[in-house]
């Protein structure tokens, strides 16, 4: 049966032309493709200017109430004086009652309305007042029959399976119909109106969508997607139901209420702007009753992440401006909200810290010997604390949707680690067999902490950073001396043998023979930690033999001079093998043995100045005082001309100390020689 109607609807029902007072043009109300949405307007109305359909109507419908031509014309061509536009009577082959019964609102809206013009506009003498009364009486109704029928249309257009995409096309046509038609009475000042002039469908259509949206999202009906989506909370329940049905309402909309409306009209960011209104509404009372710190996370993810995902989903994000929306929240209840959310989870990361430091603490002082892997010394004291800040900073930026105030959750970090370096500072004090281990041990950690400052940038405000590097480069340094003060001590004879008869090379051969069996007393640590520990052991050796060095015989001419020259230049050699061999990656120590030696050699006043200002630029640590001890070596290099020297590198160290800002960078690149060599 519906096929058949279907058929003979497209054949052989033309819709009615209406003569548009406004426009002084015909409006043609055509059949539409079900699947496309438009209304089936000609091109000369949506031409017609503010009038015409393309002049959006009011709100959802766009457009304005006053056209803009004023003396229309009746069908012959003639001045209507002010009579509203009439309809041509169409070949209707149904009823109103059966267009309404057929779900074809807007053909039942058409035939109410040239009925409407027909008794108000046209006189006609066959009406006896109590027919006339009785037929205004049944239209109204009939229009009453149709408006509730095309409300009830949208009120269920959300309903899978309820309302057919067909009926929702018709009953918007028919809702574009009656605006029209508003319109139009609102033009004529003379003739009688109908009581039920103007509709305000438009109006009425907004305020169904709103209450729908509202029932909806207060009874709402989408199914659970996952058996743990139901735990927490009954608040955290309620947001979650609200949030599966805003979702899958949306995404009904998009799929299919979209296409039954004109694209113009933009239906998709209407009901966008609805469900975000009323989820808003209804998380705002939930956030100003009062909140559990989890209920407080709940919300927070709502707003920040679970929220916008759905909007970013790509069938959502295609029609709908998910940017225009803007927070769920006001501010002035996500503020609150934040700080239950950042008090809570910076007290869980302290408490959690300070546990894992207490345990780290009565381990030692029960003397539990550290645990060993490969042949290496580890702790997970730092693993933990690591975890608990990364996971604490990520969460955070993901629950407040904000970087600078995740990062703000280690702000405690280096009075952490202060704490931590006074506990390392007890073990190294101590004399317990598990001393040394235990060292060995929180090097590693001193390595893992470093490591995420350096590549986990983000997790930490600059200030915060630094101020933590500085102090892993405090125990660091506390830790290298522990370990090898008593390998120093062993070697300490060699040192001052240094400084005589050392052109030969025999003391230094001496010195690195017992360098290399006093460093297995190192081994038992971490690689990183353990190249670290010999990049400090190459540091050392490297500075006590310039103090030899300094400290040893001068050389008159330039002849011994150049001899000096070969001597450092191979020693600087030997040092570098064999401590690369030992596992250090202090390449650089070696240039600063060779730039001496190239002192020592070059004769030349110009040809040092320009050595010592490299020197001055590489290693900004380097004083005059080092300059001059240096070139004091040379016994045929004038005062006056040690002077000219030290002005040049007094020159370029100004240079640098105005040029050079303390940034983290440098912090971390500065490498220190000379300072440590005291003359």
């Amino acid at each position: 049966m519906k096929r058949r109607m279907g058929a003979t609807f497209s054949k052989n029902v033309r819709c009615p032309l209406l003569f548009c007072r406004c426009t002084n043009m015909r409006i043609r109300s055509g059949s539409a493709d079900s699947n496309s949405g438009t209304l089936g307007f000609n091109s000369q109305s949506e031409v017609s200017g503010r009038g015409g359909v393309r002049g959006r109507f009011r709100r959802l419908f766009g457009g304005n109430k006053s056209p803009t031509n004023p003396t229309p014309a009746n069908a012959n061509g003639n001045a209507t004086d002010g009579i509203l536009p009439t309809a041509e009577e169409p070949e209707e082959l149904y009823t109103f009652q059966e267009r309404l019964e057929q779900q074809c609102f807007s053909e039942a809206s058409q035939i109410l309305i040239n009925e409407e013009n027909k008794l108000f506009l046209q006189k006609n003498e066959s009406y006896s007042l109590q027919d006339y009364n009785t037929a205004i009486e049944k239209l109204q109704n009939q229009h009453q029959e149709l408006e509730e029928a095309i409300l009830k249309t949208i009120r269920l257009s959300l309903n899978p399976g309820e309302v057919s995409p067909e009926a929702l096309t018709s009953a918007v046509k028919a809702i574009r119909k009656e605006i029209d038609q508003d319109n139009a009475w609102m033009q004529e000042a003379q003739a009688e109106k109908p009581k039920w002039r103007p509709s305000k469908l438009e109006t009425k259509h907004e305020k169904v969508l709103k209450f729908m949206v509202e029932e909806r999202l207060d009874n709402p009906t989408a199914q659970c997607s996952s058996p743990e989506a139901v735990q927490g909370s009954s608040i955290q329940a309620d947001v979650l139901a609200m949030g599966r049905q805003l979702k899958e309402d949306l995404k009904t909309v998009v799929e299919t209420v979209r296409r039954c409306y004109p694209e113009k009209m933009d239906i998709c960011n209407f009901y966008a702007n609805i469900f975000h209104n009323v989820f808003g509404v209804r998380l705002r009372k939930i956030a100003e009753f009062g909140l559990d710190d989890k209920d407080c996370t709940f919300i927070l993810r709502w707003v920040n992440e679970y929220y916008p995902q759905i909007l970013q989903k790509p069938a959502l994000s295609e029609h709908i401006r998910a940017a225009d929306l803007g927070k769920l929240l006001p501010p002035s209840l996500l503020q609150p909200l934040e700080e239950q959310y950042f008090t809570k989870q910076q007290s869980d990361m302290l408490t959690y810290i300070g546990e894992v430091l207490s345990e780290a603490k009565q381990k030692w002082t029960s003397g539990e010997m550290p645990k060993t892997e490969d042949g290496c010394f580890i702790s997970d004291t730092a693993i933990f604390i690591i975890e608990v800040v990364n996971g604490g900073v990520t969460s955070a930026e993901t629950v407040l949707a904000d970087r600078t105030k995740a990062q703000s959750l280690t702000t405690l970090l280096p009075e952490l680690l202060q704490s931590y370096k006074s506990f390392l500072d007890d073990v190294i004090k101590s004399s317990k067999p598990i001393t040394g281990p235990t060292v060995k041990a929180n090097l590693h950690c001193i390595e893992q902490f470093s490591n995420v400052l350096k590549r986990k940038r983000f997790l930490f405000p600059d200030e915060v950073r630094d101020q933590s590097q500085f102090i892993l480069k405090e125990m660091q340094t506390s830790a290298h001396s522990y370990l090898l003060k008593p390998v120093h001590t062993q070697l300490k004879p060699l040192y001052r043998k240094l400084s005589s008869d050392w052109l030969k090379g025999d003391n230094l051969k001496k010195l690195l023979e017992n360098i290399e069996s006093k460093s297995l007393d190192l081994q038992g640590l971490a690689r990183a930690s353990h190249q670290e520990l010999m990049g400090t052991f190459h540091l050392d050796v490297s500075v006590e033999y310039v103090k030899g060095l300094i400290n040893g015989d001068r050389f008159k001419d330039a002849k011994k001079q150049e001899q000096a020259h070969d001597a450092v230049h191979r020693d600087a050699q030997l040092l570098q093998q064999l401590f690369t061999k030992l596992g250090s990656q202090e390449d650089w120590l070696k240039d600063v043995l060779l730039r001496i030696a190239e002192l020592l050699r070059l004769q030349e006043l110009p040809a040092i100045q320009t050595e010592v200002f490299t020197m001055g630029t590489l290693y900004p640590d380097i004083s005059e005082k080092h300059v001059s001890a240096i070139l004091k070596l040379k016994s045929n290099f004038t005062k006056a001309n040690r002077r000219t020297v030290k002005e040049t590198l007094r020159d370029v160290l100004n240079e640098s100390a105005t040029t050079t800002t303390t940034t983290s960078t440098t912090l971390e690149n500065t490498r220190s020689f000379f300072s440590l060599l005291t003359l």
